[in-house]
């Protein structure tokens, strides 16, 4: 088993005037190595195309994942959807990319754009074979993955983009691989690299689309195990057995609160160091240890990491605020959203009297309700969580 793990991301907007998208992706984890990702982009736009699209990725997903071949799935589509009754033309195209215990990726498609692959940042032309499955042409291919191996699977409002406008033509497939070519050499996370996709191709619409546009990026990379302390435990006797197994967790070590970093200054033997600087005014200074890669505030500091999370898993508007800032929150957003693939938990239980004070509105519960959150957001990221209470 190698120790090699996908991120996925993606990203809609809709057709201008409408409410729903015409374009859904649906992801279905068969185990923890293996996944199947769909694209599925529905006739037209509005309510119409998006309940086509959200039965034509389940459908595929659903049944892929429980081992089907493609051509049952296929046939099952064409069976179960209805055709245009005006245009006599597809229910819906979809891209389907199959990653097979992170070893290979089968990519199968139809009518979409073609998936753009990357490799060691360069575009790569992957060998296609094509089928034919009841009446409709759709390309298969096998590749088998290596580390930072990127695809990019789109609707056709990518390629549409800025007809008439910027382009005559809309934007050329080989001009959007060039594009995320140059964009990948950044070390984006998946999430990131679909944003700017589509934040491009809105911007080739003026802002108005004249097509429902997704894209879905997966980024393929090396397993990262990271470590988060948060409050002191329960029962002071703990501290030294808490602080005994955080640091002898293997990857980077986080430590959020006061108390909690004086504790892990004084397990280390070292100092805390404060620094003053505020780097942005809703989130308190960072502080140092000495063989700790970063020491912040707690309670504050978590809940912006975690209204940073939410807004990563929607519609990603916030990742300027924190990609780029040095602040604890943006800091702790970088490490766990885009560095990490396995995060261990090391919460404590103790009741800080600071929080006690009933015009204040944090409490114990709260900063239970806190780990929660940031952990059910992580996970839906497609992080490996586990969480350790003391």
């Amino acid at each position: 088993m190698n120790d090699l793990c996908a991120d996925i991301g993606y990203k809609s907007i809709n057709h201008v005037g409408e409410e729903l998208c015409g374009d859904h992706v649906d992801v279905v984890e068969e185990n923890d190595n293996s996944t199947v990702i769909v694209l599925a982009d529905g006739l037209g736009s509005g309510v119409k195309a998006s309940i086509l699209s959200t039965l034509t990725a389940k459908i595929i997903s659903t049944m892929m994942a429980a081992g089907l071949p493609i051509e049952e799935c296929v046939s099952t589509i064409a069976a179960t959807l209805p055709v245009c009754s005006v245009r006599g033309v597809a229910y819906s195209t979809f891209t389907i990319m199959h990653l097979l215990n992170n070893d290979t990726v089968e990519i199968i498609q139809y009518d979409n754009p073609h998936v753009i692959a990357i490799r060691n940042y360069e575009v790569y032309d992957y060998p296609k074979t094509e089928m034919n499955i009841g009446g409709k042409k759709i390309y298969k291919s096998v590749i088998k993955l290596q580390e930072d191996d990127v695809f990019v699977a789109m609707s056709d409002g990518c390629p549409h983009a800025g007809i008439g406008g910027r382009y005559n033509f809309g934007w050329k497939r080989e001009e959007i691989a060039a594009f995320m070519q140059a964009l990948v050499a950044g070390g984006y996370t998946a999430k990131n690299l679909s944003t700017m996709l589509v934040d491009e191709c809105d911007k080739l619409y003026g802002h108005k689309p004249g097509d429902d546009t997704t894209a879905c990026v997966v980024k393929i990379r090396r397993r990262e195990p990271m470590n988060i302390l948060f409050g002191p435990p329960s029962n002071r006797d703990d501290s030294s057995r808490m602080m005994s197994l955080f640091f002898s967790k293997e990857g980077k070590h986080i430590i959020c609160g006061g108390t909690t970093s004086s504790i892990a200054a004084k397990y280390l033997g070292k100092p805390v160091k404060a620094t003053l600087s505020f780097e942005r005014s809703d989130v308190p200074p960072i502080a140092e240890i000495e063989g700790v890669d970063l020491v912040t505030e707690g309670v504050i500091t978590m809940n912006k990491v975690i209204e940073f999370a939410k807004d990563y898993l929607d519609k990603n508007e916030l990742y300027e605020h924190w990609n780029f800032k040095k602040d604890g929150a943006s800091r702790i957003a970088r490490l766990l959203f885009e560095e990490a693939t396995d995060i261990n938990f090391y919460v404590g239980r103790a009741i800080n009297p600071a929080h006690q004070n009933p015009d204040l509105p944090i409490n114990f519960n709260i900063k239970m309700n806190l780990v929660e959150e940031l952990t059910t957001a992580l996970k839906k990221m497609g992080k490996r969580i586990k969480v350790s209470y003391f």
